[in-house]
C-alpha cells in the first residue's frame, strides 16, 4: 500500500484524537514539539523522519516495510 505524507498526518490525527490527545500532549510524550505535530497532521513532506517514527510508536501506530522482491540469483 502506498501511502503519502498526508495519509500519514490523517491516521495521526484520526489516532490522537481517538485517544483523547492533545497536540500539546503527544508532543510531551512522544519529545517533539507542538508545531511539528502539527507539521505532520497537514502532511508536511518535509518532517523528520526520525521523529515521525516516534510519534507513530508513541501511538502505538505500527508501521510495516516491504522490500521489493528480487530474482532469486543462483550461486
Amino acid at each position: 500500500m502506498k501511502c503519502s505524507p498526508k495519509d500519514v498526518g490523517s491516521i495521526v490525527r484520526r489516532t490522537r484524537k481517538a485517544l483523547g490527545v492533545t497536540q500539546q500532549a503527544l508532543a510531551l510524550t512522544s519529545g517533539t514539539g507542538s508545531r511539528f505535530i502539527s507539521d505532520l497532521e497537514r502532511g508536511k513532506k518535509t518532517c523528520e523522519l526520525g521523529k515521525v517514527l516516534t510519534v507513530l510508536q508513541t501511538l502505538g501506530i505500527k508501521v510495516t516495510l516491504a522490500a521489493p522482491s528480487t530474482p532469486k540469483q543462483e550461486t
